[in-house]
């Protein structure tokens, strides 16, 4: 299973956010250049990054920070937030990033979702992020009244290359992810699912490993690296992919 650090980016800093609420926000002293640094020395492959400020704006905010990320690490990136036009996709392909997350912009528009995965073949992955068991965009501020399976149907033949499940309520709680919604996803998506939301300790990370569905491809881990309740030389022995 793979394994995916994150890094939340906040005015150039690495933060971490509860249920996605700004005002419940703890920044790091580490940059995120040397906390991708960090996770690549322990021998991590796969990272999973949000431009929290784009997910505001809208805009590439931290295109920069990725773009040396990229260049000076030799690791599979992730990036999401505030990716809503074909301009900020290909800003991000030509980085070199290995998948780009769209959330909101695909839950507004299937028809934009639809043609991206046209446009950038194996680069689109879809982020369904839920609260409350909807689905919530623009920054998890706003709720768009759908239903993650549902909507799950509706554009499964699209061609996404990978998709991220996050429990909004879970998310920078620490309280475990939402195992039994996530394999509900699993079950039904046409393409690798990703759990996310709520990591609390290595037994999190064992749990999801011993799932009975072989669409589940890893599981994202955030606040609790940050926070010391999982030491990263503890988690990369869970690593085998």
């Amino acid at each position: 299973m793979k394994i995916f650090p994150a890094i939340d980016i906040k005015d150039r800093r690495c933060v971490r956010l509860v249920k996605g609420d700004f005002e419940k926000k703890t920044e790091y002293e580490t940059s995120p250049i040397d906390q991708a640094k960090k996770y690549k020395d322990y021998g991590f492959k796969n990272l999973h990054i949000v431009d929290l400020d784009g997910a505001l704006s809208g805009k590439t905010i931290n295109l920069d920070l990725i773009e040396e990320i990229v260049s000076k690490l030799d690791l599979k990136i992730e990036i999401g937030g505030g990716v809503r036009s074909f301009e900020s996709i290909q800003k991000y392909v030509n980085s070199g990033v290995e998948k780009v997350i769209l959330g909101s912009a695909a839950i507004n528009d299937k028809a934009f979702l639809k043609e991206a995965c046209s446009k950038f073949k194996d680069k689109i992955a879809l982020g369904l992020d839920a609260k409350d068991g909807y689905l919530s965009v623009s920054g998890w501020k706003e709720n768009s009244n759908q239903l993650p399976l549902e909507f799950l149907k509706d554009v499964n033949d699209f061609g996404v290359s990978r998709l991220i499940y996050t429990d909004i309520n879970k998310d920078g709680t620490k309280s475990s992810p939402n195992f039994e919604q996530t394999e509900k996803i699993a079950k039904i998506s046409n393409c690798p699912v990703i759990i996310s939301g709520g990591v609390s300790s290595i037994e999190d990370i064992k749990k999801a490993k011993s799932l009975n569905n072989k669409n589940i491809e890893g599981i994202i881990v955030g606040k609790a690296i940050y926070d010391g309740d999982i030491k990263l030389d503890e988690l990369v022995k869970e690593l085998n992919a």
